[in-house]
């Protein structure tokens, strides 16, 4: 008997104990031996699901569930201080953790997956990346002969609904957050998305996992959605690409590339393809090459079936007492290193840039004579809007240095002919696999 305790019952904690309950059967079937569970803490709860459990089964109380003997500790509760506390008490215990918390992990996931060596237990964590996306399995084990040589996602399915819905019905981005917000796919404080910061931790994640390397989210190169207008995607759209807001994930001479942002892919790219709520992965190998998963990356039900998934994986090592059988980073620790990262400003790709101009001649020879002085070529030029003051000027470039683009805007910024802020989107091309 594999006993079971559960610390959270928010909308994943509840999806999780609804699946436990209503496929019970299938999963001790599948297991081969039962599980219980014996207690579950939260402060706040649907005190319906009382009635699915023996009397006080569920408390306000942690302290109740850290009394008990248990096998298995499920943290969803989010945040990372009281979070990490509780997991760390877990493991000291004996007990083997699952999780959900991206945050957590991509902070302190080294210290909590050492003391889980130490102290000999396993941590899941499938559902911080992906919701019900198996990729942590999938970069951990079904990849686990390749040398992964990418990882490009969209791993955040508010970012992705909005960037859709301004596409498809001609809307402004403060108008579709309003909207996401009202469906309730985005939060009333919508940072964590739009800000691309929890697609950071997950992008930390996977750079952690597919290198066998320690990375922090605060290491990933990180920048949200806000400043996207429906007239990029629809211009991205006349170019042949679709803008979505990515975590990368590249080897460059030995350096991490791990990024977050809004980038430019083909329109018949499989990523491309992938609209509203959903995510997406690529994982590109040197044996496999490419594969791709796709699903809900959020929600109670979804995220609930990979944390049961995790469950009853280690529920297999606790019974058969085959503990830490894969690593928790993918690779043992005396084969995890420091790896440096790449510094944004040496990437060379090609670059769209949304000019906001005088409606006048000369002004694109003014922007392309600095673009040259900075060694950038033209490859495409969109004008629209004649006959306002302010008009968008819109250019796609040869492969190019992100410093010297960088360097090029700041001047270009300053022209009397240029008004505002120019918008930078980066063009991702997949290389061939070699």
């Amino acid at each position: 008997m594999i006993n079971i305790g559960i610390i959270g019952l928010g909308t994943v904690g509840s999806g999780t104990v609804k699946t436990l309950v209503k496929n019970k059967e299938i999963i001790e079937k599948r297991l081969g031996f039962p599980f219980m569970l014996k207690k579950i803490a939260s402060l706040e709860y649907d005190k319906a699901l009382e009635d699915l459990f023996p009397p006080n089964t569920i408390t306000q109380n942690t302290e109740e569930l850290f009394e008990e003997k248990l096998d298995i500790v499920v943290e969803l509760i989010g945040g990372i201080n009281k979070a990490k506390q509780y997991i760390l008490r877990a493991i000291e215990n004996g007990s083997s953790v699952v999780t959900a918390n991206k945050a957590l992990l991509s902070t302190y996931g080294f210290e909590i997956f050492k003391k889980a060596y130490e102290k000999k237990v396993d941590v899941g964590f499938e559902a911080s990346v992906g919701g019900g996306i198996p990729i942590i399995k999938a970069v951990k084990e079904g990849l686990c002969a390749n040398n992964i040589l990418s990882i490009e996602g969209i791993v955040n399915g508010t970012a992705n609904y909005i960037l859709t819905s301004m596409l498809e019905e001609e809307k402004t981005f403060q108008e579709t957050l309003k909207k996401a917000q009202d469906l309730g796919f985005a939060e009333k404080n919508p940072s964590l998305d739009i800000d691309g910061i929890d697609s950071a931790h997950k992008t930390a994640i996977l750079a952690s996992l597919a290198f066998g390397t320690v990375l922090t989210a605060q290491q990933v190169h990180t920048e949200g959605i806000k400043d996207i207008e429906y007239s990029d995607l629809e211009y991205a759209r006349r170019l042949g690409y679709k803008v979505k807001l990515l975590g990368i994930v590249k080897m460059k001479d030995g350096k991490v590339d791990a990024r977050v942002h809004p980038a430019m892919i083909k329109e018949m790219e499989t990523l491309a393809k992938v609209d509203g709520v959903y995510n997406a992965i690529t994982v590109r190998g040197d044996i496999v090459e490419d594969t791709t998963y796709i699903g809900q990356g959020a929600g109670s039900f979804p995220t609930a079936s990979s944390i049961v998934s995790d469950i009853m994986d280690i529920s297999r090592n606790i019974e058969y007492k085959t503990h830490l059988r894969t690593p928790l980073l993918s690779f043992p620790f005396q084969h995890i290193r420091k790896l440096s990262t790449v510094d944004t400003n040496s990437l060379s790709m090609k670059y769209y840039l949304r000019f906001r101009v005088v409606d006048s001649g000369g002004v694109l020879a003014k922007i392309a004579n600095v673009l040259g002085n900075h060694e950038i070529s033209i490859k495409s030029v969109i004008q629209l809007g004649h006959g306002r003051e302010w008009v968008p000027l819109v250019l796609m470039t040869h492969q190019a240095r992100e410093k010297d683009v960088k360097e090029a805007i700041e001047i270009i910024d300053k022209l009397d002919v240029v008004k505002g802020k120019t918008l930078l989107i980066r063009v991702e091309e997949n290389e061939d696999v070699g």
